[in-house]
């Protein structure tokens, strides 16, 4: 009795009290858990083409318990996987039961190791991520670590959606921990994501990113197309740039998205934004001449140069000729303070917002902290330091209407068929639609001969936009360099009616290197592609020989190879011989204008104005179902399109005002008042 009472008692003690503890020690043996990875949610562009995806794969593993001969395994597992058999010798000889062989190996090489079929080597299933297009919008996409954890780009900004919820495999074994069962739970799978990419439109933009670093030998760029409406980005391409599935043999440079992530001064591009205020606040008019003192003026003691020798210019020729002493002029007339505050509404300074990770704010120095030279420098561009996405939301705006609206890569979330989409901030106003109008009639003037710009002049269609040629800084000196230049043009087409703005950047270009020379064709054969692939009217008219046919993008596109690309073998689709840019030729009264063929409840042919006060033109306009632009005050004296001009219902159609040779007030004093309501709408 006294025998049994202890054996009683050390079993209930060993089965109540030490249940737990010896139950862990016990589970610890005969069970081992592995984490099963779930499979990413797709990427896809804007008309539900797969740009990232996740593929089935095994991984190899081994219970080093069932082997026998460690060395003999690690000589057999060294010749298909390539690594030193001392490093799977290592692996095999450590503490654990449980080691990874090789993780996510290609098919043929999991079928060479089952062949062999070796004791304690065993497999198990994961998921890898794939890009089929390659390097295509790479940085835009992103890439993934060993365990698919987003590391850049889309992979990394909604990786909380796009993983999933990962699953385990249990594997149980017996006493001589021999696997004899094993047990999943199944993964989650993560969302799917749709992009405002188009991947035809994102090729385009690579290819031609490409020509323009093989023919100027620059050592970076960016392009960006947006859609000038909403908002959208239709492609973004960066150089250098990487294959995110093999984003090891990437250097950090090459995986750097250089459109949202690379400050630099933005040089004349910047005037911009110095003459838009100056309108805004109309403290200048387009008829108005201004002296630019033959290239030379002083601020605070400080002599500032500029490119060329002008004499009298009006303010139109200041922005086509890109006179920096004529920007500097109306950028002290406008006062630091005021040009602070619409640096910061044309979204300078700080982050766009755009879905994207590593977005740089740029550099726009507190006012307390500007010197007297300070807003003649600003004026010109220098002491400011911008983005790439940030430049052409500011050129979109005006594109826009005076419109700033945020510019996003992400369309929305699909569920099944459903496309959930994300918000969006609502659009705000930086400058009056009348501003706008104005600016983009001079900004014309910059693409038309006489202008620093006539390459980005498109075939078929009115465009817009301003060239910069910004010097960088030597690290040796701490000076501009003489050589060394951000080269950019920035512009959007067709003018009345945007449909899309387009940015070139390129850094350092060897031989030509002004924006005009090197960016500015670079715009064009960008933007003659896409109007094409957009089906987007011509609104201009083109010289016989000229027309180019509808735009049928290339079959790389649709294939995994669409973005292996040698700069040293391409050659622009749109190569052409030379022809010299003259200026559109406006119908006279015998002259019937351009006519286009729309579907019977799209097309507008647009009346003649010419006489009609402000509220007749909109009134007529908002009959119609035409966006007008107004300019001035008074009674219409001009517009664009002229009349009888058939265009798509919803165009915009600008109509010039005559007043009287005066000064206007200013229509508010700061940029704190925005958003404003268009005036005349």
């Amino acid at each position: 009795m006294l025998w049994m009472g202890a054996a009683v008692t050390r079993l209930a003690y060993l089965q109540l009290i030490c249940y737990r503890e010896y139950y862990t020690h016990a589970a610890r043996q005969v069970s081992r858990s592995v984490e099963i990875s779930p499979r990413r949610g797709i990427v896809y562009d804007r008309n539900l083409k797969e740009l990232a995806m996740s593929v089935s794969v095994e991984s190899c593993y081994a219970i080093p318990s069932d082997i026998t001969d460690h060395d003999m395994v690690a000589r057999l597992l060294s010749g298909v996987l390539n690594v030193s058999p001392d490093e799977i010798a290592s692996k095999l000889a450590g503490p654990t039961n449980f080691v990874w062989i090789a993780r996510k190996l290609p098919p043929e090489k999991t079928e060479r190791i089952k062949e062999m079929n070796l004791r304690g080597i065993y497999f198990a299933p994961e998921r890898k991520r794939f890009y089929p297009k390659q390097t295509l919008a790479a940085h835009v996409l992103g890439y993934v670590d060993i365990d698919e954890k987003g590391l850049g780009g889309i992979e990394y900004s909604l990786d909380s959606k796009i993983r999933g919820l990962p699953g385990r495999m249990m594997i149980l074994a017996d006493a001589h921990s021999r696997p004899f069962d094993s047990s999943e739970k199944g993964a989650e799978a993560g969302s799917n994501v749709v992009l405002t990419l188009d991947q035809n439109i994102q090729y385009i933009a690579e290819k031609e990113m490409l020509k323009a670093i093989s023919d100027t030998h620059a050592i970076a760029g960016s392009i960006i197309v947006e859609d000038t409406a909403s908002g959208e980005i239709l492609a973004m391409t960066n150089f250098p740039t990487f294959n995110p599935n093999a984003k090891a043999d990437a250097g950090v440079d090459a995986r750097m998205n250089r459109a949202v992530a690379a400050s630099y001064e933005p040089g004349s591009v910047f005037k911009i934004v110095t003459l838009a205020s100056a309108l805004e606040e109309g403290i200048t008019n387009t008829d108005e001449v201004i002296d630019c003192q033959m290239g030379a003026i002083y601020v605070a003691g400080h002599r500032i140069h500029d490119h060329k020798p002008f004499g009298m210019l009006t303010v139109p020729q200041i922005l086509a000729k890109s006179s920096d002493v004529g920007a500097i002029k109306l950028g002290l007339r406008l006062g630091a303070p005021k040009l602070y505050d619409y640096i910061h509404a044309f979204g300078f300074g700080a982050p766009t917002g755009i879905d994207l990770p590593g977005e740089t704010r740029g550099i726009v120095h507190p006012l307390d902290h500007w010197t007297q030279v300070s807003p003649a420098s600003i004026s010109m561009g220098q002491e400011v330091g911008v983005t790439a996405i940030q430049l052409i939301s500011a050129m979109n705006a005006i594109g826009n209407g005076g419109m700033w609206v945020r510019p996003h890569v992400i369309q929305g979330l699909r569920q099944g068929t459903t496309l959930v989409p994300i918000a969006q901030p609502a659009p705000r106003f930086v400058i009056h639609p009348q501003t706008a109008a104005t600016m983009k009639s001079m900004l014309e003037g910059v693409v038309l001969v006489g202008g620093t710009a006539p390459g980005a002049r498109l075939d078929g269609y009115t465009a817009a936009g301003k060239t910069g040629t910004a010097q960088k800084i030597d690290p040796a000196t701490g000076r501009y360099s003489a050589t060394h230049v951000i080269a950019s043009f920035v512009g959007f087409a067709p003018i009345n009616n945007p449909a899309v703005t387009i940015l070139v950047t390129l850094d350092s270009p060897v031989g030509l290197h002004e924006g005009g020379q090197v960016s500015a064709p670079v715009f064009k054969r960008v933007a003659e592609q896409v109007l094409a692939y957009l089906n987007t009217p011509q609104d201009e008219p083109v010289a016989p020989g000229m027309r180019r046919p509808a735009y049928k993008p290339n079959s790389a596109a649709d294939e995994s190879e669409a973005s292996d690309f040698d700069p040293s073998q391409v050659e622009s689709e749109t190569a052409q011989a030379d022809v010299v840019a003259t200026p559109p030729q406006h119908a006279d009264a015998n002259t019937p204008p351009p006519t286009l063929a729309f579907a019977a409840d799209e097309g507008v042919i647009v009346p003649s104005l010419a006489g009609k006060t402000v509220r007749e033109v909109s009134q007529q306009c908002a009959r119609l179902g035409i966006a007008p632009s107004l300019v001035g005050n008074g009674v219409a004296v001009e517009q664009e399109p002229v009349a009888g001009t058939t265009v798509r219902r919803g165009s915009r159609v600008t109509v010039r005002f005559g007043r009287p040779a005066q000064v206007a007030t200013p229509r508010h004093t700061s940029s704190a008042a925005r958003p404003i309501a268009p005036a005349n709408n």
